[in-house]
């Protein structure tokens, strides 16, 4: 998040001279690729470019924040709880179950700036001091907005009650009060303290009265002359009507003991009974609503809104909420005096006391460098059906078109993307497809985060995303030689002709080594063995090895044999199965009858007549010929002797 009020940093390329060169630049999900061009700005031609190299630059730095990264989880969970209550709320308990969710996210960004205040005391380095304070005004500033926000949009408190949570408001985030009274009453004598008046001023300014009461207690006890005064002035703070939350009295009833309750205080001091005291007479004047003295506290008041709370407190406790606008406007104006211009955090909350939800969530975009806090602030606003009417030109809605954006940021995030897919989830619209877009892009670094985005998309029949993510998995195996992980990501995947790819390696890895790799996988191949005639061929050759070893010889041959008669066996691979024939010819049982040595001749005939086919990519050198032709010598007397044994075996079975 950028400073509230601040201009945005700029970035330096370093070796960039963007005086001389022009640069080019293209926006990602969450980066800008920015890299100089070959065009001059200046007349005088240069043989090539200065800077040839290309920079990232992210719009969103925030995901990469430790700190902020536990606001975005946390946020996350609250969020996805949100949705899931959405068919439960109606009626009544509607309004506190929104104004319990507006707390709970209320509250990890109070923990946040918890987090981030102990990190810029620990830090060492007085830059990085420097940013966790800029990141806590920042985040107090969300959370300034968020209260209101809760106060005015969720709670909708009406008058009476209204004034009460403006005063916690103010409350919640003016803490020097606390801070002054630990000073002041840690001191030996707190009444000669130099502060004390400060802080006496400040807790009636915030209208914290029986604090004030305690605090004159302690001026009567330490100053006997000013005890009368004390105890009138403590009496008038006591009697103070104010609607608690649990008082069943009416406005009308209200405004009539104020007035009364008014008059009293201004008979006080028109008699001169402060007189004696500036202090307790300043005192009395704020209780009356002096605007003009009131006005004279700024230093301690601190901003406007305070200044607004104070005199709605002490001269219309009754205010509704249609009326806030006003008395914001006019506070507004007397604290700055002309001297000075509202800063993005004022028109936020004047757009906030305008029940202009639009214009806050606009104010809000442009001042804050995320949309973290928009994001979740419209979600909520438009669970209270405060934003159905607003609908944007291109199909979507507000919530979702932020939601959107939000969500976008996510992904730039080498971990925080899974929490990015649950946002999309909930954007009916425009969610699935952003979603399919945003994880065809996620890096696959590892097995272990491939497999994550693998069951996002398998959870959400994501069909082409799987199958694409499957193959670039199958790709990377093939690339670092792990030919069974390669065939097993090719299976899942569906793709014949790369499972065919990596069948291929694995056959001419047999034939090289004489044994298989990855057995596991391929005497488990199951019905995935169909997916290609290159797979079936694998999972079949490997059956044979299998009733070869259990020397289940006569099944052995049969399959052997129907490998090649039903071309199945790519041509270049049968010299190596009527080699892997050879020892059940040489057997002392006859294993192949004369029909089927009939056939393994044919095959063998076939295969010498043409072309050799070379299983090596570089062909065979003299060496390898002369073994190929005495392969195929050896080939034809095994199978001769065999048909003669055959024929000798079927001819006495037939006279017998």
């Amino acid at each position: 998040m950028e400073e509230l009020g601040g201009e945005p940093a700029v970035t330096l390329l370093p070796e960039v001279n963007s005086k001389k060169k022009q640069l080019c630049f293209d926006w990602g999900p969450g980066e800008m690729l920015t890299c100089e061009t070959s065009f001059n700005k200046t007349a005088e031609p240069e043989a090539e470019p200065s800077c040839p190299y290309i920079y990232i630059l992210r719009k969103d730095m925030d995901v990469h924040s430790p700190v902020l990264r536990k606001l975005f989880n946390e946020s996350h969970g609250i969020f996805v709880g949100l949705q899931r209550l959405e068919e439960e709320l109606s009626g009544k308990p509607r309004k506190a179950q929104l104004v319990r969710v507006s707390k709970n996210y209320r509250s990890v960004v109070r923990a946040c700036m918890e987090e981030m205040h102990q990190a810029a005391t620990a830090a060492k380095d007085p830059a990085g001091s420097c940013q966790f304070s800029s990141q806590v005004s920042i985040l107090s500033a969300v959370e300034l907005i968020w209260n209101l926000c809760e106060i005015l949009f969720i709670e909708v408190a009406p008058a009476g009650p209204l004034l009460l949570h403006l005063l916690d408001w103010v409350q919640l985030h003016a803490c020097e009060a606390d801070s002054l009274s630990a000073d002041v009453l840690g001191s030996e004598n707190p009444s000669k303290h130099e502060k004390f008046w400060n802080l006496v001023t400040i807790l009636v300014l915030q209208g914290r009265l029986d604090e004030a009461r305690q605090m004159l207690s302690k001026e009567a006890d330490a100053n006997p002359a000013s005890a009368a005064m004390c105890r009138v002035l403590g009496d008038l703070m006591r009697t103070m009507p104010i609607l608690s939350p649990g008082n069943t009295q009416t406005l009308t009833e209200l405004e009539l003991k104020w007035q009364h309750w008014h008059e009293e205080c201004e008979r006080y001091l028109q008699d001169g009974t402060f007189a004696p005291s500036p202090h307790l007479s300043l005192l009395c004047q704020i209780l009356l609503g002096n605007e003009a003295v009131i006005l004279e506290q700024k230093e301690l008041l601190g901003n406007w809104y305070h200044l607004m709370v104070t005199q709605l407190l002490y001269s219309h406790p009754t205010v509704k909420p249609t009326e806030l606008h006003s008395y914001a406007q006019s506070s507004l104006d007397l604290f700055l005096g002309g001297e000075s211009s509202p800063e993005p955090l004022d028109n936020i909350l004047m757009a906030v006391f305008e029940f202009d939800i639009h214009q806050v969530i606009k104010e809000c975009s442009i001042a804050l460098s995320n949309w973290w806090f928009v994001a979740h602030l419209t979600d909520l606003l438009d669970h209270c059906q405060l934003l159905q009417s607003h609908s944007l030109y291109f199909g979507s809605n507000m919530r979702e078109f932020i939601l959107l954006e939000y969500a976008s940021g996510l992904f730039a995030h080498h971990s925080l993307w899974q929490l990015g897919v649950d946002y999309f989830d909930h954007c009916p619209e425009l969610g699935r497809v952003s979603l399919e877009l945003h994880i065809e892009r996620i890096p696959l670094n590892t097995e272990q985060k491939a497999l994550k985005v693998l069951r996002v998309c398998e959870q959400r029949g994501m069909t082409e995303q799987v199958r694409s993510i499957c193959k670039i998995l199958a790709m990377n195996a093939v690339r670092n030689n792990r030919l069974g992980s390669a065939l097993s990501w090719s299976i899942r995947a569906k793709d014949a002709a790369f499972a065919t790819l990596v069948s291929d390696r694995l056959l001419r890895g047999y034939c090289e080594r004489g044994c298989f790799s990855d057995l596991d996988l391929i005497d488990n191949l199951g019905p995935a063995m169909m997916l290609s005639d290159r797979l079936t061929f694998l999972g079949k050759y490997r059956e044979f090895h299998r009733l070869y070893g259990e020397k289940r010889f006569v099944a052995g041959a049969s399959l052997l044999l129907s490998l090649m008669t039903s071309q199945i066996a790519p041509r270049s691979f049968w010299m190596t199965l009527l080699t892997d024939a050879l020892p059940l010819l040489e057997q002392k049982q006859v294993i192949f009858s004369a029909e089927q040595t009939y056939e393994l001749m044919r095959c063998l005939e076939d295969l010498t007549e043409g072309r050799p086919v070379c299983t090596e990519p570089d062909g065979l050198g003299p060496q390898d010929d002369d073994i190929e032709t005495t392969k195929v010598e050896m080939l034809r007397l095994a199978l001769a002797r065999n048909l003669a044994r055959a024929i000798i075996k079927e001819g006495s079975l037939e006279g017998s």
